[in-house]
């Protein structure tokens, strides 16, 4: 191996930050090197965001059909091919990822295939289709993550699934357990209980996404209780067991579970092993991350690190975003991160989305707050689809008026939380949103009504005592 390569900036993954961050420094004139160890677009691309989603929007469809007499339409027959669900899920990432080669070869971005390892703080080794030493000025580290593995049950990918060889299945499973009832799980959960599998989520704590805060979950426990979704919580599994032709779950009191298949989503893991980061001076913490300052720098000057594998926010949206961060920071123009206004989605039905502060968080700061919130049936729009489980709520100061937090159940919740995000990265108020014009009839005009329930003058709700906390 004795070709050698120099640049002004190389990148290590080639996932959502990793991809848009080369893109950045390609505009702003720096040479690039892009290193993927395998396909481009990283986990989101191909085994996450785009592949669960789109079979969750042919779950969507299939919904519709279900109660499409409820809307004066008559169908026959109901059948479901999941075998094309998952050849149109693979159809749409393959499209997906060969527009995005597209996209680098166009601005001028270097692809090199292959595991990239640190030889020097700002040289690399590469070994794979492509076998060579890469040297840069600057580096961003953006390796991503993978499902976590318990040694206790590990996935043997047959029946014992994670959520990456889960979306390999061709047949709808009849049964099927999933230990963790966090996003990932209830993803799943949702998707394969609207095409008819009898889902059982095993969950160690009090409750279903207890990251969203009490509020969602007590709303998810009793919407998925009501699909049938068998919910278990402050369940400790012991082992899971592959029979051959179903798995058998052990729980710690010595009861056990019977599944056809099994998925473990208990969380994931950041990708550093390989690295060899100790020839670069970098070491994580306890927790396995790399620590970044707010400019997403490492200890080491010169070496960035951005997405899943610095511990802040496991979302493909904000590895993207510190993607923008650090390759404008590597290339000489200063720009800092924030992580006020991240929007979080869960894509389960009702969709759920968050951005800025829970109500339970901003009772814990002590902070004196108002809130509104309105229920989906309460809109026309909703009426009129037949969507109308689910609810708006903003959180703002009480003296300022400004908004600190909006949480979203319901049907396009993924799209309307855009509204609230940015209106918190811009600080704007109760006030702001409730002097804006909202279209109607939609679902987005719920935001309109929650402000000015917060304000203590709703038009279209029923005045009640002003929400002061």
């Amino acid at each position: 191996m004795s070709d050698k390569k120099k640049y002004d900036l190389a990148i290590i993954g080639a996932g959502p930050g990793g991809y848009v961050a080369a893109i950045k420094a390609s505009q702003m004139g720096k040479s690039v090197a892009l290193i993927e160890k395998n396909l481009l677009g990283g986990t989101c691309l191909n085994i996450g965001c785009i592949p669960t989603k789109t079979l969750i929007a042919s779950a969507s469809v299939l919904h519709q059909v279900k109660r499409a007499a409820e809307f004066g339409i008559q169908t026959g027959p109901i059948s479901v091919a999941y075998n094309q669900m998952k050849a149109r899920k693979d159809t749409v990432v393959t499209k997906l990822r060969k527009g995005l080669e597209g996209l680098l070869k166009a601005n001028h971005i270097t692809i090199y295939h292959g595991s990239a390892q640190f030889e020097s703080p700002f040289e690399l080794k590469i070994i794979g289709k492509d076998n060579l030493y890469v040297s840069a000025e600057k580096i961003i580290i953006a390796t991503g993550s993978f499902p976590l593995d318990i040694k206790e049950f590990p996935c043997d990918h047959l029946r014992i699934l994670n959520s990456t060889s889960i979306l390999e299945l061709t047949e709808i499973p009849k049964t099927l357990a999933i230990i963790g009832g966090g996003y990932i799980g209830c993803e799943f959960a949702s998707l394969f209980s609207e095409l008819g599998t009898q889902v059982t989520i095993l969950e160690a704590l009090p409750s279903i996404l207890t990251a969203q805060g009490s509020s969602i979950a007590q709303f998810m426990t009793q919407s998925f209780a009501s699909k049938g979704i068998d919910i278990r919580t402050n369940t400790v599994v012991k082992s899971i067991e592959n029979k051959k032709d179903h798995t058998q779950i052990t729980l710690a009191d010595g009861k056990t579970i019977d599944a056809a298949f099994t998925l473990v989503a208990v969380g994931r893991k950041v990708y550093t092993e390989g690295l060899m980061l100790e020839k670069a001076g970098l070491k994580c913490t306890e927790k396995g991350f790399l620590s970044t300052d707010e400019y997403m720098e490492t200890d080491v000057r010169g070496i960035f690190a951005i997405g899943d594998v610095t511990g802040h926010w496991m979302l493909a949206h904000v590895a993207s975003h510190q993607g923008l961060i650090a390759a404008s920071n590597a290339s000489g123009v200063q720009i800092k991160m924030h992580y006020e206004s991240v929007p979080a989605v869960v894509f389960t039905s009702p969709e759920i989305a968050t951005v800025g502060m829970t109500l339970e968080q901003a009772l814990s700061a002590n902070i004196s707050i108002t809130q509104g919130s309105i229920p989906f049936q309460a809109l026309g729009k909703a009426q009129a689809s037949i969507d109308i489980e689910g609810f708006t709520q903003i959180i703002a100061d009480k003296k300022t008026g400004q908004i600190l937090g909006a949480t979203v159940i319901g049907h396009e919740a993924s799209n309307l939380i855009a509204e609230m995000a940015l209106a918190i990265q811009n600080e704007l108020t109760l006030e702001s949103v409730l002097e804006t014009i909202h279209a109607h009839p939609t679902l987005a005009e719920s935001w309109h009504e929650a402000a000015a329930l917060a304000l203590n003058s709703p038009i279209n709700f029923p005045p009640k005592k002003h929400q002061e906390i």
